[in-house]
């Protein structure tokens, strides 16, 4: 599994993870789609936020390798701002590659991008 070096390992102040520190002994959590309901809290789209600024810090619009990252951070994001960057994509691997889709993540997180 590789470990993103000088990624965030959460929300600074909260503890909303963003980075696992080792791989799971009973196997690699499998990413989904969560749903985003209209309603959620504002600590969680503060989450998703600083998660998504993180990775355009990290990586920009360059694909880049599930590695550390966190699986249920990256579900609240998967398939909108967060796409397979390959095919076959293989959501229960710590090497598949993601990419972030620039043009729907700065349709969601405004303020992340400046605009």
């Amino acid at each position: 599994m590789l470990k993103h070096r000088g990624f965030p390992g959460r929300l600074p102040g909260t503890d909303f993870q963003f980075t696992i520190r080792r791989p799971n002994p009973k196997g690699v959590t499998a990413l989904s789609r969560r749903e985003r309901y209209h309603d959620r809290r504002p600590a969680d789209r503060r989450a998703d936020a600083g998660f998504i600024k993180a990775l355009w810090e990290h990586f920009g619009d360059q694909p880049f390798e599930r590695g550390n990252l966190d699986a249920g951070r990256i579900s609240w994001l998967f398939e909108r701002e967060i796409l397979a960057a390959e095919d076959p994509f293989d959501p229960e691997s710590y090497d598949a590659l993601l990419v972030l889709d620039l043009r729907v993540a700065q349709l969601s997180f405004p303020d992340v991008f400046g605009e």
